[in-house]
């Protein structure tokens, strides 16, 4: 049986949505900082236990505020990923407010958040910043190094099956 399911990656510009999607499907990654302009989809069929899943994946454009997309780039979705950048803080100032506006506008999809870029910083400073604000991150990445990329679709696919 095969199910397809669309994912949305969600965050500021620059985060690195576009290398996450990128080591995800084409397991490459570039240090060329190339810039989304409206949406680029790509799909990925994995496997959970016995079901094949497509994942539909919409890399958006980046915004400092998720109610600032366009609102055609959201509908249907069942998964979002929320990523941010532990080397700018303002990339994560509002997750739990951007978190909750998913949660209430889109009470039927999962959410998976991942701060992406952990080879640029000392984890143990960030995780206590983090407990500090009250922010509880999913996952820990680097798309550039492959670190967990690969466990952060796979737990949006879980969740959305």
């Amino acid at each position: 049986m095969n199910n397809s399911k669309k994912v949305v990656l969600v965050g500021h510009f620059g985060v690195g949505k576009s290398s996450l999607v990128r080591r995800f499907v084409q397991n490459t990654f570039s240090d060329s900082y190339i810039v989304t302009i409206g949406v680029h989809i790509l799909k990925k069929e994995i496997k959970i236990d016995e079901l094949n899943l497509t994942l539909i994946i919409w890399d958006i454009e980046g915004k400092d505020d998720i109610q600032k997309v366009r609102s055609s780039y959201l509908l249907g979705t069942s998964g979002f990923i929320y990523v941010i950048d532990p080397t700018r803080p303002q990339t994560f100032e509002r997750f739990n407010d951007e978190k909750a506006f998913i949660k209430e506008n889109f009470p039927n999809s999962q959410l998976v958040s991942v701060a992406n870029k952990i080879d640029l910083i000392d984890i143990e400073e960030f995780i206590a910043l983090l407990t500090e604000r009250k922010i509880n991150i999913d996952y820990f990445a680097s798309a550039k190094m492959g670190t967990e990329v690969e466990n952060v679709f796979q737990k949006i696919g879980m969740k959305m099956i």
